[in-house]
Parts: structure tokens; sequence; C-alpha cells
């Protein structure tokens, strides 16, 4: 076989056109080659031009990605892109990265993805001005190598000396990694089953679309959270350090799970390894949601009565499908899964204000006839812990796990009543749960004095019991995160208190609600152990 030429254009003819930006020095991309090899799964148009909008303090380019497999070019998608520094200034669009999957390339200027170009740096140099291609000749011809002139002596040298020393330095700097990971980071136990192995391709998704990081949402215990965009999408990456691989291989375990697609759980979208050698990043791809945490929900909005029942029946819902043990599956089996971080951080809140539980780090399957084995207990955040997670009292079996959770969302429902308008009084401003016991950053030590010594829990105010809906929650709340694990509620019993909470207040028109409830005593409840 012979050499492949180092710079190969493809595409159509492009119309040069100048616009004022071109005059003043920067290029104006009004408009792009449009194409979408996927356009009938996707129900989009499948070529043509495609008109750019953005910011006007933003710049806009075009790209192109495409393969080629076996000599034949398939372009994959054309069109207009996001300010992006690596497209400033240049006019055409050209791929310099040596040998990749998918070919990507982006410029600036009208139309400027109607050619792009295969350019690797290591070849740049050597393509543009070594290598010729003949009318006569179907392969480049060489021009003449000065190296060949210098004396045998030198090559000898160079050829004998360059690899030992090379090697001597490899030796080195693998020697100093060794030492320096094994200092900063403690032994862990990596699974010798990679979920990613060399086998499995990356993500479908993510191997023929180009994702691009906006900016960083949030930071936690095991990386940052991006968002990215995906095409036209908006997507959310979480990326962990090389370190943090367990936790990213259990969440993406628990994705995989079968069952676990639904409306109150995240929406997982794939994985990928990004980096080489030990300069690598984990990354965890998932549906993005403008509004964020319900955390940053709470603190710059108010919910209202009807808010406060759909945001606490979605994620009781979602909750309750987590833990339920499903058999009858199409795809197979559901196990049961326990989450362990349960907390207002870690439930997203969408446009319309469902709730979906994310974070799945630290969460627990389990499966007939298998241990939990030699989980450690004492996990998740501090201010959330359950008193026997507290006294280091748990007993390993599923429903123990499930109480845990249901401790954490008691906390959670306190959390939106306390910014809820429906009682009469001010609404405070938003705090953690024990804020005012314990401060922002609590030690276990201060939790346990709390918690489990003076078995305190949030304050539930006085103006809260005028309300008949408000009554209710607080009884479903102090249930929840009663001492006792056995006494906490179900999230299904949850759920269905909730629906029966709202369809209860419905039927007394809002302004006699306050009138009403202290003539409401008898209130039939569902059962508590109604999934446990």
């Amino acid at each position: 076989q012979g050499p492949s030429p180092p710079i190969a254009q493809f595409g159509r003819a492009a119309s040069s056109r100048k616009s004022l930006g071109a005059i003043l020095g920067r290029s104006d991309t009004p408009e792009c080659v449009y194409y979408n090899s996927s356009w009938e799964k996707e129900r989009t148009n499948r070529s043509g031009i495609e008109p750019c909008y953005g910011d006007k303090d933003k710049r806009l380019h075009c790209f192109a990605t495409w393969k080629n497999t076996s000599g034949t070019i398939e372009i994959v998608k054309q069109g207009c892109w996001l300010d992006d520094v690596n497209c400033y200034d240049s006019s055409e669009c050209v791929e310099t990265k040596e040998s990749p999957d998918v070919f990507f390339c982006c410029c600036e200027g009208n139309m400027c993805n109607d050619k792009f170009l295969y350019s690797p740096d290591t070849q740049a140099v050597q393509s543009k001005s070594s290598y010729t291609r003949s009318s006569n000749s179907p392969g480049p011809v060489a021009t003449s190598n000065p190296f060949s002139q210098k004396p045998q002596l030198f090559n000898t040298l160079l050829y004998s000396l360059v690899p030992i020393m090379g090697i001597a330095a490899i030796i080195l700097f693998s020697f100093w990694m060794y030492r320096h990971h094994k200092l900063a980071y403690p032994p862990v136990l990596v699974p010798t089953q990679d979920p990613l192995g060399p086998h499995t391709p990356p993500s479908p998704i993510m191997g023929q679309k180009p994702l691009q990081l906006i900016e960083i949402k949030a930071r936690g215990r095991f990386g940052c959270v991006w968002k990215a965009q995906l095409l036209n999408d908006y997507v959310a990456v979480k990326v962990f350090p090389i370190q943090d691989k367990l936790s990213w291989q259990n969440e993406y375990e628990i994705y995989s799970l079968t069952g676990m697609k639904h409306e109150n759980l995240l929406h997982f979208i794939g994985v990928e390894k990004r980096g080489n050698n030990m300069d690598i990043d984990l990354w965890l791809i998932t549906a993005y949601h403008d509004n964020g945490s319900l955390t940053d929900y709470l603190k710059a909005n108010v919910v209202s009565w009807n808010e406060l029942c759909h945001i606490s029946q979605t994620l009781a819902r979602g909750l309750a499908y987590l833990h339920e043990d499903i058999p009858g599956l199409k795809d197979g089996h559901k196990p049961a899964v326990a989450h362990r971080d349960m907390k207002s951080k870690n439930v997203l809140l969408k446009n319309n204000l469902t709730a979906c539980i994310a974070d799945f780090g630290l969460a627990l399957k389990f499966e007939a006839g298998k241990s939990a084995g030699d989980t450690h207990g004492q996990v998740g955040t501090r201010r959330y812990m359950a008193p026997e997670v507290l006294e280091g009292a748990i007993n390993f079996q599923r429903d123990s796990f499930l109480r845990i959770d249901m401790y954490a969302m008691g906390l959670v429902l306190w959390e939106l009543t306390a910014r809820c308008t429906a009682a009469d009084g001010p609404v405070d401003e938003y705090t953690l749960p024990f804020e005012e016991e314990v401060g922002q950053h609590p030690s276990l030590e201060d939790m346990q004095e709390v918690v489990v010594h003076k078995k305190l829990r949030p304050c539930l105010r006085e103006c809260w019991q005028k309300h008949i809906g408000l009554v209710m929650l607080c009884e479903t709340i102090e249930e929840c995160w009663d001492h006792e694990a056995e006494a906490r509620l179900s999230a299904g019993c949850v759920e269905e208190r909730i629906i029966q909470m709202q369809r209860q207040t419905n039927i007394i028109a809002p302004e006699e609600i306050v009138t009403v409830v202290t003539m409401v005593t008898n209130v039939d409840f569902p059962p508590k152990e109604s999934s446990l």
C-alpha cells in the first residue's frame, strides 16, 4: 500500500463572499452549509443553508464532522457553531488532530464549511512543503531530503543515543509519577472489569457528535458539573478525576440497570473517557435542566401551595420507583436501589418544576439472594444522615437503607415547606436543615450531638398549623424523620399522602382554609408501609 496524501480536501466548490466584518479583519458568519446524515431519525431537513444566530457579543462559526471509511468520505453533520476560541480567525475548516475516529473542524466566514480539510499538526509543515501531486501520478511525490547529505557517523550517533535517552527519560518520569500518585492518593480497589472496556466503543451518541463544554454550574465531592452543548441541545457533563473512578463507575452501573428510565430520575445519555495516560478525566453525560437543583431554586424563589404539592409528589414518586423491586419488566428485572445521598442538592427541577433525582455515585442496588457485602454504612452528607447512620448502628438489610433515604426526604420536604407562601405570615429566607443549630459546615460530632443525643429536628413553624394542607404535610414530615427507623413512612406512602392532601385542600376554597383548619381533626391517611 502506498502512503495516503497528508493533506486531503473534500467538499463542493465554495463561493467567495466578503462581508464588512472581513474588511475590518474579522469574518462574519451569517450562513453555513447545513447537512444532517440522521435527518430521518431526528426529523430535520437533510441539507441546505442554515442562518446563524447568536448574542451580539458572541462570535459565530461554521462546523463540519465527517468520517473516512477506507478512503470513502461520509459527511455526518454540517451547520452553525457557537462562540469557540478554537475557531477564531480560521477562514478554512481544518481538522488538525492525528487520526481521529470522527473528524471535526470549525471556521469563521460565510459558508466557510463548504470545504473541509484534514491536515494533522505533526505533518502540516512537511505536507505543504515536501509533497506535490503530479497530474500523471496518483500518489504524493517527495522532494529530496536534506539530511541525506549528513555524514554517516552523525546519523549513527543520532539513531543510537536518542532512543537510549528517550527510554531513560520515560523510566524517570514513570517513577516520579508513581511516587507522586502513591503519596497523593490512598490505595483504592479498582474493579478488574471496566464498564468501558477495550472492546466496548464509546457512547454511540458521543462518538458522532461534537460535545462542547460551556461553563461550570456546580462543584461537588466527586468533581464538577458543566453545562455543555451537544449539537443543538444543552446537556450536563459531570467530570470526575481519575482517582474518583469508583464513584463514576458506580453511577454508570446504576444508570445502566434495567428499568432506570423514569420521568423522575435524571435522564442518562452516556459516558466517556477523556485524556490519556495519567491525565484522564471521566465524563458522565446527562440531561441538562435550567432550574438547577432544588437548593438553588429555593434560594432564589418561594413556592405556592400547588407548586409545593407538585414538587413533593414528583420527588416522592421518583424515590418510590427507585426503591421498588420490579421483576416483570420487558427488558428484565429492575432491582431495588437505595440512593444513600438524598438531599435537596441532588434533586433537579425541570422547567415545569417536576422533580428528578440525580447523583447515584453512592447508590446501592439490592439483588435477590445477594447481600449488601462490605458496604460502608457511614456515607452521604452529614447534615442529612439519619440517627442510626450517625451512631454507626446500621442493619445492613435492604429496608434499613431505604429508611435512611426516607429520613433525608423528610428534611427535603421541610426545606420546601419553609419556602411556601401558603401560610399566613412572612416566608423566611432559605436555610439548610439544622443550619441554626450547627451552621453551614457541621462535623460528624456536631450532628451526633443534635440529632442523636438531643433528638432535635428542624422547627415546624406555628403559622403552618393554620393551613389544613400544611398541617397534613407537617405530620407526614415528622413520620419521615422519626427517630425509630421502622416507624418511618415509605416513599410510596408519602406520594399517596400528598395526593390525598392536595385533593383535601382543593375541596375547600382558599379563603376558607384558615378558618376550617381547626375543625379538621380526623384525616384518614394511607398506611405507613405501602412499599417497604
